[in-house]
């Protein structure tokens, strides 16, 4: 389990239940998230994006690393849980430290 504070949180896809498959709403959110030891892009889907508030804290359960252009992403698949936490961290969230900002070549 990881337990991380929201810092910032950005709507980028957002589609209706006319339009998308089988009559079904999405919508992607790119999350800025962390602790004391950093901050990273996290990438909320569908239920997900309404947990992910600015100021919140969040408890990640089976969260992994995506790549996406080179850069590390955190994400919760459908097997893990993104819940906000029963109490708000105590730790001040170390901002200059970002991880999606650091490019991997194959």
């Amino acid at each position: 389990m990881l337990i991380v504070k929201v810092v910032d949180s950005k709507m980028v896809v957002q589609r209706g239940r006319d339009g998308g498959p089988q009559g079904r709403q999405m919508q992607i959110a790119e999350c800025l998230v962390g602790d004391e030891t950093g901050i990273i892009v996290f990438t909320a889907r569908n239920d997900q994006v309404d947990v992910m508030k600015p100021g919140t804290t969040v408890e990640l359960r089976n969260a992994k690393i995506d790549m996406f252009k080179g850069s590390m992403q955190l994400a919760v698949d459908k097997w893990g849980i993104v819940k906000a936490a029963e109490s708000p961290a105590e730790f001040a969230v170390k901002e200059d430290n970002n991880l999606s900002l650091i490019e991997f070549e194959l």
